[in-house]
C-alpha cells in the first residue's frame, strides 16, 4: 500500500496542468492517476482546486553560516524555504567564514548544516585566486558547481578573478565537466557612486557592465568548452548576446531574480531594495521578461543574501546590497506572472525544472514517479499581504514589505512528510555523476 495519496485538480505535471492522484510510498512518487481512480490506497489529502506544484528549487541562496551565522544560518533559511513552497536549495560559497573554496571549509559547512536544515540543501564551491588545486577535490566530494566573481564580491575573503585567473578556472573545471556560475559585471565598468541615493548607485553599475562580462564569459566558453550559467541577469542588454551563444550551440545558461521581474527603480525607496546588480527601470523589466518567456533566460532563483539590519542601514552607496526573498519568491512571481498571461505551469517550470536540470540536482524539480515526493499546496487565487513579521529569515527586511500578493503556500511537504513544522528533515545533498 501507498503511504500517501495527494490530488488536486490542479495538479501541474511536466506535461501541463491537469486533474491527477499522486501516490507516495517510501518518500517517493510511485505513480500519476487520475482525479478521480476508482480505488485510492492509503490517507487520501485531497486539495480540490488548490494547485499541487513539484517543490521549488532554489540554487541561489546565501546562508552565511558558519561565520556570519548572525546574517542568516541553516535553521532560519530552510524554515523560510520550506514555508515558501522550496524543497530544496544550494548555498552559495560565500559570505560564511570560511568560504567553501577548499574540502577543509566544505567540510566546515556541512558540519554547520547537519541536523539543522528543514529542507535538502546541497553546496557550491567556489573559485577563487589561488585556489585552483582545490576545485577538482571539491568536485570530487560533491559539490554541485563553481562559483566566481569578475568585479568585487563585497567580502575580502572571496577576492574577484582577474582574466587570466578567470580563464585558468573554466579550463580546470572544464577537464572534469563541472559547472561555472559568474556574476558578471566587468570591474572597469563600475564607478564609486557619486552620492547616497538609489540614482547615483544605479548610474554607478550600467546595463553595459552585466553585457560587457557576459561577452567576456562567452569568449571563454568558445575557448574552453566549459559549462557557464551567468547568475542573477538584471540587464536586458544582455538578452541578445546569451540568445546568440546559445543559437551557437554553446553551453551557456541564465538566470534573473524576483526582484528584477517586479520591482523597478522607482520601487527603491530605501535600502531594503539594495542589490548587486541593480534593479533598473520598467522597460529593462519588461524586456526580462520576454528573455525568460523565450527560454534564452532559463530559470528563476531567489539569489536571497540577507545580512544583519545594521548593515542595511545608511544610504545606497553604504548599504549591503542584497534582498531576502527565500520565503515568498513563488507568490511574488506568479502574482507578476500571471498578469502577463503566464501559466503555473510557466511557473513551475523557471523556479522549479530548470534550477533542479541546472544544477543536476536528481529526483527533484517535477512531479513525475521515480522523483522525491517534494509537493507543494498553492491555492492561486489567495491574496495576502506581506508582513514582516511573519517572515522566518532571521532578519525580516523586505522590499515587498506592506504588498498584496496573489497565491499562497498552505502546506510543503519533503519526502510525503510536511516540512518545517516539525524536527529538520532536510538532507544534505551532493552532486551525483552526469
Amino acid at each position: 500500500m501507498d503511504d500517501l495519496t495527494i490530488r488536486s485538480r490542479r495538479t501541474v505535471l511536466p506535461e501541463g496542468e491537469r486533474p491527477a492522484a499522486v501516490s507516495i510510498r517510501d518518500g517517493r512518487i510511485t505513480a500519476i492517476s487520475p482525479y478521480e481512480p476508482g480505488d485510492l490506497f492509503g490517507p487520501v489529502v485531497d486539495l480540490g482546486d488548490v494547485a499541487l506544484l513539484p517543490g521549488l528549487v532554489d540554487t541561489h541562496v546565501h546562508v552565511n553560516e558558519p561565520g556570519r551565522t548572525e546574517w542568516e544560518g541553516f535553521a532560519t533559511a530552510t524554515r523560510a524555504a520550506a514555508s515558501g513552497g522550496v524543497t530544496t536549495l544550494i548555498d552559495m560559497p560565500l559570505n560564511s567564514l570560511p568560504p567553501t573554496v577548499d574540502p577543509a571549509a566544505l567540510a566546515a559547512k556541512r558540519a554547520a548544516a547537519e541536523g539543522a536544515c528543514a529542507v535538502d540543501t546541497g553546496f557550491w564551491g567556489g573559485a577563487i585566486p589561488g585556489n585552483l588545486p582545490s576545485l577538482r577535490p571539491l568536485h570530487d566530494l560533491g559539490v554541485f558547481g563553481f562559483k566566481c566573481f569578475m568585479s568585487d564580491s563585497g567580502v575580502p575573503e572571496f577576492p574577484p578573478l582577474a582574466p587570466d585567473e578567470m580563464r585558468a578556472a573554466f579550463r580546470e573545471i572544464a577537464s572534469f565537466d563541472g559547472l561555472v556560475i559568474v556574476h558578471a559585471e566587468d570591474p572597469g565598468s563600475l564607478t564609486s557612486p557619486s552620492g547616497g541615493g538609489y540614482a547615483e548607485f544605479l548610474a554607478s553599475r550600467p546595463p553595459s557592465a552585466e553585457r560587457l562580462a557576459v561577452e567576456q564569459v562567452v569568449r571563454l566558453v568558445e575557448e574552453t568548452g566549459v559549462r557557464a550559467h551567468i547568475l542573477h541577469v538584471s540587464a536586458a542588454g544582455c538578452l541578445d548576446v546569451l540568445a546568440k551563444a546559445q543559437a551557437a550551440g554553446l553551453p551557456v545558461t541564465a538566470e534573473t531574480c524576483p526582484h528584477y521581474l517586479t520591482l523597478t527603480d522607482g520601487d527603491a525607496r530605501d535600502t531594503a531594495a539594495k542589490c548587486c546588480p541593480p534593479i533598473r527601470d520598467a522597460a529593462n523589466r519588461e524586456a526580462l521578461w520576454q528573455g525568460l518567456a523565450s527560454g534564452i533566460v532559463s530559470g528563476v532563483v531567489s539569489d536571497h543574501s540577507p545580512c544583519t539590519p545594521e548593515l542595511k542601514r545608511g544610504d545606497f552607496a553604504t548599504a549591503w546590497g542584497g534582498i531576502s526573498s527565500l520565503q515568498i519568491g513563488l507568490p511574488v512571481v506568479w502574482t507578476a506572472a500571471r498578469e502577463r498571461g503566464h501559466t503555473l505551469h510557466s511557473v513551475v517550470r523557471w523556479m522549479s525544472e530548470a534550477p533542479a536540470a541546472l544544477a543536476d540536482v536528481p529526483r527533484k524539480g517535477a512531479i513525475a514517479a521515480g522523483n522525491d515526493a517534494d509537493l507543494v499546496a498553492f491555492a492561486p487565487d489567495e491574496t495576502f499581504t506581506v508582513t514582516p513579521s511573519a517572515l522566518h529569515h532571521r532578519h525580516p527586511v523586505t522590499p515587498y514589505a506592506g504588498r498584496t500578493l496573489t497565491g499562497a503556500v498552505h502546506t510543503t511537504w519533503l519526502r510525503g512528510e510536511p516540512a518545517g513544522t516539525g524536527p529538520p528533515a532536510g538532507r544534505l545533498l551532493t552532486r551525483e555523476p552526469r
